[in-house]
Order: C-alpha cells, then sequence, then structure tokens
C-alpha cells in the first residue's frame, strides 16, 4: 500500500469516543492542494515522535473510510498505524510555501459553499474559506464537563482491558472546554453569520491564559478575544478552515464550523498573488 503524503493543517479539541477514549479530527492537504481528512487518531497516545504539528507533511497508509459518506474522509489502515513526519512549511517570505498548498481553493460565498456541500455529487466537507468582514470574536457558557455516562464507559474499559501499564500514571482525557467560542463574519454576499471555532489551539490557548490569570475565566476569555479578534482579524490577512461534521452535514442548514484559521501577515500584493 502506498503512503500518502498529507501537509497536517487541522487539529480540532479532543472529543470523546468509547471505543478509542479521546479522538483527534485531524485533516490536511495532498500535494496538488486538495483535502483529506483522517480519522480516528487518538493523537496524545503516539509516541512523542509521532506528535505532529501543524504544516508538518506526513506519510501515512490511508483507505476510505466506508462509514462515512464524505469524500474527504479517510481513516488510517490501522489505528497503531505509524505516521511518519517527513518534512515542514516554516512561515518564510510570509508563509509562501504555505499559501501555495493552501490557498489553491478558496470560498468567498457561504451560500455557494453550503450548496457544495448539499451536492450529491460533491458533498464538501472540507474548505478554505476567506471572511469579507470580521465583526466580533465571542465567548459564550456551555457544560463544563463530559458526559458522566462516557467516562465511566471509558474507564470501566480501561479497568479490564488494562490499558494502561503505568497503574500510577494513567492516560487521562483532556479536560473539557467550558466556553464555546466563535466568530461573527460577513461573505462577500453581506450574509452575515456566527460558526464555532473547535481549534486544539484555540483551546490551549484557553487554558494557558487561565493559568496566567490564576483561575479568572473572564479573563482568559478576553485574552482569547484579544488574540482572535484584536491579533488575527485586524493585523493578519485572515483564512478560516471550515469543516461540515458527519451527523449534521446534511440535515442542519449551514453544516460548516471553523475548524482552524490560516492567518499570513497583511500583506499590501495579496490580491495579486495567484496560485
Amino acid at each position: 500500500m502506498a503512503k500518502t503524503k498529507v501537509l497536517i493543517a487541522v487539529k480540532t479539541y479532543p472529543t470523546l469516543a468509547s471505543k478509542y477514549d479521546e479522538l483527534v479530527c485531524t485533516a490536511g492537504f495532498r500535494e496538488d492542494g486538495t483535502w483529506v481528512r483522517i480519522y480516528p487518531i487518538p493523537f496524545r497516545k503516539l509516541d512523542y515522535d509521532k506528535q505532529y504539528k501543524k504544516y508538518d507533511w506526513v506519510e501515512i497508509d490511508l483507505v476510505r473510510n466506508k462509514s462515512d459518506f464524505r469524500p474527504e474522509s479517510f481513516r488510517p489502515y490501522s489505528i497503531d498505524e505509524s505516521i511518519s513526519i517527513v518534512g515542514h512549511l516554516n512561515t518564510d517570505n510570509n508563509w509562501l510555501l504555505r499559501k501555495k498548498i493552501v490557498l489553491k481553493n478558496v470560498y468567498t460565498n457561504l451560500d455557494i459553499l453550503i450548496a457544495d456541500a448539499k451536492d450529491k455529487n460533491k458533498y464538501t466537507s472540507l474548505a478554505v474559506f476567506k471572511p469579507t468582514s470580521i465583526h466580533d470574536f465571542i465567548f459564550e457558557p456551555i457544560e463544563r464537563e463530559w458526559d458522566k455516562s462516557k467516562l465511566d464507559k471509558l474507564k470501566a474499559k480501561a479497568l479490564q482491558l488494562n490499558l494502561f501499564k503505568n497503574a500510577e500514571n494513567p492516560f487521562e482525557v483532556v479536560k473539557k472546554l467550558p466556553y464555546k467560542f466563535s466568530f461573527v463574519f460577513s461573505d462577500d454576499s453581506g450574509k452575515r453569520s456566527t460558526l464555532m471555532i473547535e481549534d486544539w489551539e484555540t483551546g490551549q490557548l484557553y487554558w494557558n491564559c487561565l493559568k496566567k490569570h490564576e483561575g479568572n475565566e473572564q479573563k482568559a476569555c478576553a485574552d482569547v478575544r484579544q488574540k482572535y479578534f484584536d491579533d488575527f482579524s485586524k493585523t493578519k490577512d485572515l483564512y478560516f478552515y471550515l469543516g461540515t461534521t458527519r451527523e449534521f452535514h446534511l440535515i442542519a442548514p449551514n453544516p460548516f464550523i471553523i475548524i482552524g484559521t490560516f492567518h499570513p501577515k497583511k500583506d499590501a500584493q495579496l490580491s495579486l498573488f495567484n496560485i
């Protein structure tokens, strides 16, 4: 089986799954700029040298995920499949190498993207999207703990299968984010939308800021907003990585959420940039 080379661009905040404990939805680009979703990967259980970073090139044996109708969805041939890190794209020349891969197909109109998602001949579920205007970045409190029944099942399975080699230092699932973060933006038609962001980096920034502010959640959320609204939307040339969830792809009026950002510095020549 030939390995697939993928430029990692997306790692979502972990969710719980009864079969694999804690899962991260990973997505990226082939060398021709087409999207690949890789799921499931129990990322935090990977060996340290296999814990790829964003914009690492990796090689992995992939097969179509037959349980998922979305055409970009693949899964590792084996859940224990080795992932080889074979390169990295840096930020030199204002992310030039990254732009050559990422910006080959950019949507600017949300209705067109949603129509492609609903089209049975396309079922587009991953996209690069360029908002025309950013209006706000908001945060809202949500459930603070993971579902207890899921946690209980994972603990029981861990005991039954003796998954943990070191009983004094068992694998623990990541903490659940107590807030939902969202961008408020308009597309090129003027249509205004609010989409939540589930990027791993957003969650990690919240926890880092919470530690800095000694547990003050409002200050931590304000810092996250400062990064994404005051910095990204005002000083960076901001794009969204958008993705659908399988459950809501065909039934939600807008099935997309923000699963990551692409944010080189603003460049006066960007409008002339053509790939």
